[in-house]
């Protein structure tokens, strides 16, 4: 078990040591160019990783407290969902105000026709005046 763990732990160290050397800015890695970091890393499998976890990279923390790299940065948003994104739902809600307003619309211009219809029938029927009501007709 111990001659096992003497090569799973410098294995695990290594590869370790590689992923966060990929993962660096090229600005945050000092003293040599990050391709020769990743050179050292994989070639000196004990010594490298150790000695680039102490010496490679800027290793300083932000304000907050903690220092995400780069690339996060670069790539975090500061909306999680579409709904927590104020633009987003201001583009629905007018999305959805357009739509009822289309809505109501052509419902006006079905009414408007049926009441045209409705006033060319009265007109045909009896030649009375349409604002009028049977009851409001003068006696003779």
């Amino acid at each position: 078990m111990l001659r096992a763990l003497m090569f799973i732990l410098p294995l695990a160290l290594t590869i370790y040591a590689f992923i966060d050397c990929l993962n660096t800015p090229e600005d945050e890695a000092k003293h040599l160019p990050k391709v020769a970091w990743v050179f050292i890393i994989l070639l000196f499998w004990i010594v490298g990783p150790i000695v680039w976890l102490a010496a490679g990279k800027n290793r300083r923390t932000a304000q907050g407290g903690h220092a995400p790299s780069e690339w996060h940065r670069g790539r975090r948003t500061t909306w999680v969902a579409p709904d927590d994104n104020p633009d987003f739902l201001k583009s629905i809600k007018d999305e959805n105000k357009k739509d009822e307003s289309k809505k109501d619309e052509s419902l006006l211009k079905d009414w408007e026709a049926d009441l045209r219809r409705r006033e060319e029938e009265l007109k045909r029927r009896g030649g009375e005046d349409p604002g009028r009501g049977p009851e409001d007709k003068p006696k003779p």
